[in-house]
């Protein structure tokens, strides 16, 4: 099924700052550890501070950007959209996305060009007000990742 974004849909470019990237805590529930799985995926936190400067909240936001080793090497290739944050509230927000980085990245990680972009309408499936979180997204405090500072 192809799913279109609804004509009345126009896209809207967020300022995303205060980025960070940093290792998952130890006791997430995303995090592999390397010695469980040496060929496997490690857990990164990216962090950071989206402003919708508007009046109506901006739905169904993605944040683009490139995760570089230490070499400046991308650590996602022919990847820039690291996740979604959902809708965004008009303000500043906070959010916060898990990113699987291939085990044995030379670190320090780092980020380039992060920026977020959604719609003035939903694009997706919504969920019911009855859903609840995924227990990651709840680990990650994206329950109050978009509540404005």
């Amino acid at each position: 099924m192809l799913l279109s974004v609804p004509a009345l849909a126009a896209a809207t470019d967020l300022k995303v700052s205060e980025v960070v990237l940093e290792p998952c805590p130890a006791d997430d529930l995303g995090t592999q550890p390397e010695l469980a799985r040496p060929s496997g995926a490690s857990c990164w936190a990216l962090r950071g501070v989206v402003l919708n400067p508007g009046t109506k909240p901006v739905m169904d936001t993605d944040v683009f950007g490139l995760i570089l080793d230490a070499s400046g090497e991308p650590v996602l290739p022919n990847r820039t959209r690291v996740g979604s944050i959902g809708d965004v509230p008009p303000g500043r927000s906070s959010f916060a996305l898990r990113l699987a980085v291939p085990a044995g990245t030379p670190g320090p990680l780092g980020t380039r060009s992060v920026k977020a972009r959604g719609f003035s309408a939903p694009v997706r499936t919504r969920a019911g007000v009855d859903d609840e979180l995924l227990p990651l997204e709840e680990a990650l405090g994206a329950s109050d990742a978009l509540s404005a500072q």
